[in-house]
């Protein structure tokens, strides 16, 4: 189920995002060379799209694919970041592994750590609430 959160848009727009943030918008094409494409709204209504390429899928146990920041005005991203996720049983718990390299700034860094801690505790919430009886979902929750 945790994997499914973060592979389809059904369930990426009902916890991606920073706390207060909504998910309005949410596209994937989950396969090696597919894409992803994601808009965030903040409380006053500014929108934050991001987007990149699947690396790697392997169900369900890891994805890999691409981020970019925020584009300039023509479209054209300034800078990009490879992302890897893993899920992991852990004592009953889906262990979530994230790693996110190669950014611009130690500021862009942190604000990034920051932004995926808020998402994960949205995340976590989101799953609890789903029901036991949803198929794929086994009661397991997030560590």
């Amino acid at each position: 189920m945790v994997f499914d959160a973060w592979t389809q848009p059904k369930h990426l727009m009902r916890w991606w995002g920073p706390k207060d943030f909504t998910a309005p918008s949410a596209e994937v094409d989950l396969r090696p060379g597919g894409g992803y494409r994601i808009c965030m709204c903040s409380p006053a209504g500014a929108e934050f799209w991001v987007h990149g390429a699947y690396r790697e899928v392997a169900m369900p146990e890891r994805v890999c694919f691409t981020w970019h920041d925020v584009e300039d005005s023509r479209g054209k991203p300034k800078h990009e970041t490879l992302i890897t996720v893993i899920f992991a049983e852990h004592y009953g718990k889906t262990k979530l592994t994230l790693h996110q390299g190669d950014f611009a700034s130690l500021m862009g860094r942190d604000a990034h750590e920051q932004c995926w801690r808020e998402s994960f505790t949205r995340l976590k919430a989101y799953i609890a609430y789903l029901p036991a009886e949803m198929p794929g979902r086994s009661g397991k929750e997030i560590r």
